[in-house]
């Protein structure tokens, strides 16, 4: 869904529900993949296009997908941008107020290092400012759990604490609990960080599978978006 949302954006596509459950249907049909909720996954297995997508989702989560998904809307220039495209992406299937704040919140966290808007210490308070109503710059310090907000917290966190993304993914998974939600999101905000090493291993990309859409796909994707920054 993260590729999905990528290609919206890249291809400069009209940002609507309808569209982005279009390419969210599209992206799954041409590599079908488990890593869903076995739920979810049996939906978009069952669901033949984005507007029956819409019409059966029953979308009120506030669990962490849509948080998951948002990081590259980060790229957008303007923080009033970036709060309404994750917004509307994140109201498809999280269309609660912490489902939706969790996405926000997350999209806002790439955009930030995107950007280099501040240090990267006061990424949580820069958050609290945007989307209010829950401690963002408190650390976290517990297993995280499904909720959305918990992962952005935990992730947050990390990003704070660590010089390094070799440390930063070893933080993140050493909260236990929902730790690759927790991941995506400080990584994603990670790499874009002028205060962090980009010191991954390189097996960690050389070893991914290479097929149509694997390695190098991701890598020009990633590249395209990237230009996109103004």
């Amino acid at each position: 869904m993260s590729i999905a949302i990528t290609e919206m954006i890249v291809y400069q596509q009209l940002w609507t529900r309808q569209n982005l459950a279009d390419k969210f249907v599209e992206a799954f049909k041409r590599d079908e993949r488990e890593g869903y909720s076995s739920k979810f996954y049996d939906f978009l297995k069952r669901v033949k296009t984005g507007q029956q997508f819409l019409a059966e989702i029953g979308g009120t989560s506030d669990k962490s997908g849509a948080a998951m998904r948002a990081a590259p809307i980060g790229i957008f220039p303007t923080i009033k941008e970036v709060k309404e495209k994750a917004t509307i992406q994140a109201a498809i299937t999280h269309n609660s107020p912490d489902g939706i704040d969790a996405a926000i919140a997350s999209a806002l966290m790439s955009h930030y290092c995107i950007y280099n808007l501040g240090e990267k210490s006061k990424l949580g308070k820069f958050i609290e400012t945007h989307v209010p109503g829950k401690p963002w710059s408190e650390p976290w310090d517990k297993k995280v759990g499904s909720k959305g907000w918990m992962s952005v917290r935990a992730a947050i966190t990390a990003v704070e604490r660590n010089e390094k993304m070799s440390s930063l993914l070893m933080d993140c998974i050493n909260f236990t609990g929902d730790v690759d939600t927790v991941a995506t999101i400080a990584l994603a905000a990670g790499s874009c960080s002028v205060e962090i090493v980009q010191d991954l291993p390189e097996n960690l990309k050389l070893l991914l599978e290479n097929g149509k859409y694997g390695r190098d796909f991701l890598i020009n994707l990633d590249r395209q978006l990237m230009g996109m920054k103004v």
